[in-house]
């Protein structure tokens, strides 16, 4: 089994201090390492708890990843890994983004350290004031013809405004590490709306949790993915890449295969026939923020 360093991990842990970090193979599998504490232990009860449900509609496990059991990985000092479906397998090149939903990410009966700990974080970014924050994220610059990644420390300072602008950056086509250009929005269309888009999934999904009392999501991220690869056309004649835009006010060209995921489930939690508010209300919150990025495809319209 040939075992590799993810290419395009936006957000989560990785290798450091000799602990190991994600591995992806060559069959679309991804190899999660199992943490040590009692978050480990947990994130395996949700995916076990989950894949036997039949509460679960099959309609939203599309927005789960694939579970495949848990395995020791050699060349990993035999750590044990959580084994997924590999999200990102089918797509050239991905442009990805992690959002870490609610207005909360600590859990009931956490510590007082913890909870104060997530307190800070929460309210130095837009998690408490928007109901959701950007943990990461990688696009790929049709300009340089390379992937662009900020560093986190320059998201964990974003506020309102930086979040939404960094919402336009996603699905733009024009140079994106100049932090002081304004977004194009090429491809909000193709990625954010139409009948496949990252709106319709996120109504299908918000639907669901607004019913849904079987667990609570804290601290879990919603993972977008969209192919750049097929945005562009190829022009024979001088090599440049051309974008290929699509009509704000139509559907989604299908060849973006925009894609939402949700992931991260070390901290839920049964939800014990209660309605899980604080990922519902950041979800809905996300959500207003997509659609008025849709509504003004050009910023200057919102201002």
């Amino acid at each position: 089994m040939q075992l590799k360093v993810p290419e395009h991990q936006v957000a989560g842990h990785i290798a450091k201090d000799g602990k190991p970090g994600p591995l992806v193979d060559d069959k679309g599998r991804f190899f999660k390492p199992l943490q040590g504490d009692s978050r480990g232990e947990n994130e395996v009860k949700f995916y076990e708890s989950f894949a036997t449900n039949t509460e679960v509609p099959d309609h939203i496990r599309r927005f789960f990843p694939v579970y495949h059991g848990t395995q020791a990985v050699e060349g990993s000092d035999g750590a044990a890994m959580i084994v997924l479906e590999n999200l990102l397998a089918d797509y050239s090149k991905p442009s990805v983004m992690d959002v870490k939903m609610g207005s909360r990410t600590w859990y009931p009966d956490a510590s007082e350290e913890y909870v104060q700990k997530c307190l800070k974080k929460d309210t130095d970014t837009t998690t408490a004031s928007a109901g959701f924050r950007i943990s990461g994220f990688e696009v790929y610059d049709h300009k340089e013809s390379s992937f662009w990644k900020p560093e986190r420390k320059l998201l964990r300072g974003l506020k309102v405004d930086g979040a939404r602008l960094t919402l336009r950056k996603f699905v733009s086509s024009n140079s994106l590490s100049d932090m002081g250009s304004k977004p194009d929005s090429a491809f909000v269309s193709s990625v954010y709306g139409g009948s496949n888009g990252v709106l319709t999934q996120l109504l299908e999904l918000k639907t669901w949790f607004e019913n849904q009392t079987l667990y609570h999501f804290n601290s879990c991220s919603i993972l977008m993915v969209y192919e750049n690869e097929s945005i562009l056309k190829g022009n024979d004649d001088d090599a440049r890449p051309q974008v290929k835009l699509v009509d704000f006010a139509h559907g989604n060209d299908d060849d973006a295969r925009p894609q939402v995921k949700l992931v991260d489930f070390a901290h839920v939690l049964d939800g014990n026939g209660v309605i899980d508010h604080n990922f519902l209300g950041g979800l809905c919150s996300f959500i207003n923020f997509l659609r008025d990025i849709l509504q003004s495809p050009d910023e200057s319209a919102e201002s």
